[in-house]
């Protein structure tokens, strides 16, 4: 049925602007698809604000660093190269050429976050924007701790939770929710949604900078996210995949996808335990989510070899 709504007629219909509020006409129809997702979104992970409309995960990463930073402004991001994502700082990517990328990493011994040594960099770096999330890292995080190491610098803190978000989203791992000021994500992967990213916010509140309406009332952060979406990043958003990502929420709505979650979570744990049995070294020692990460420096081979 995802597939099916992604390759539906929705695709040839613009509709520049929010439900509601567009700048193209014959909207009525997709205005309710839009709703249904945007309301979907926000039950399914106990948000307050949800945005649909990102076409990626790096467009939502790239929306919120839009409505929250300024050019040269100092970001604090999980290295690429120790499990974070090219969006989180990476000198190659927009992140890290826009905005002055500062990075932590996992220790070296226990291939896990060392929270201490993360609150020593922000301390030291005073980041206006803290990334707590990754790509390649198969333990779960520690939203809290992130959000007092956020709060002691001042820092806005945003999860990027794209890889485990269909695990979190059934409590099957920690939510970010509660601790962080925003939250993205992308819809596939462990969603099992179409291509596609999505913004969410615990609860919404007035933008810490001032900036105000024409009117002089105070913006609240949602106004600001939208604006950064549409028109500040993207123009039409895509219909189809909108469309694709109400489905994909009504499913992960059911009682069903926690034991899809769930064996999933097993699957992985199964799979680490069994390459540990055969004398494989598994970084951090095991798996909390979907995911591990094999060192196969004690094979003699490299990962491209092995793949």
């Amino acid at each position: 049925e995802v597939i099916e709504a992604a390759g539906s007629v929705l695709t040839n219909k613009y509709a520049e602007g929010y439900p509601g509020k567009r700048y193209y006409g014959g909207c009525e129809v997709v205005d309710v698809i839009e709703q249904i997702a945007i309301d979907r979104a926000k039950e399914l992970f106990g948000a307050e604000y949800a945005n649909v409309q990102p076409h990626s995960g790096s467009q939502a990463n790239a929306s919120v660093f839009h409505a929250c930073l300024k050019p040269g402004d100092t970001i604090l991001g999980f290295d690429l190269s120790h499990g974070g994502h090219l969006t989180h700082g990476s000198p190659v990517n927009f992140s890290g050429r826009v905005y002055n990328p500062v990075f932590y990493g996992v220790d070296k011994e226990t291939g896990r976050l060392d929270y201490d040594k993360i609150q020593e960099i922000a301390t030291k770096e005073q980041p206006k924007l803290i990334i707590a999330g990754a790509s390649a890292y198969s333990r779960d995080m520690d939203f809290a701790r992130f959000r007092q190491i956020a709060d002691s610098v001042g820092a806005i803190l945003m999860a990027d939770i794209s890889h485990p978000a269909g695990l979190i989203a059934k409590g099957l791992l920690s939510d970010p929710i509660p601790h962080c000021h925003i939250v993205t994500t992308t819809t596939h992967k462990t969603l099992r949604g179409p291509r596609g990213g999505l913004i969410l916010m615990g609860k919404d509140f007035p933008n810490p900078w001032g900036l105000t309406t024409p009117k002089g009332e105070i913006r609240m952060m949602s106004a600001l996210l939208d604006l950064a979406v549409f028109p500040g990043n993207q123009g039409g958003p895509l219909m189809h995949i909108i469309a694709a990502k109400a489905v994909a929420f009504g499913e992960a709505l059911q009682d069903e996808f926690f034991t899809y979650a769930r064996q999933l979570q097993k699957n992985a744990n199964a799979m680490a335990d069994a390459f540990v049995k055969r004398g494989y070294n598994i970084i951090s020692g095991g798996t909390d989510n979907h995911m591990m990460l094999i060192d196969l420096r004690n094979k003699g081979i490299s990962g491209k070899e092995a793949e």
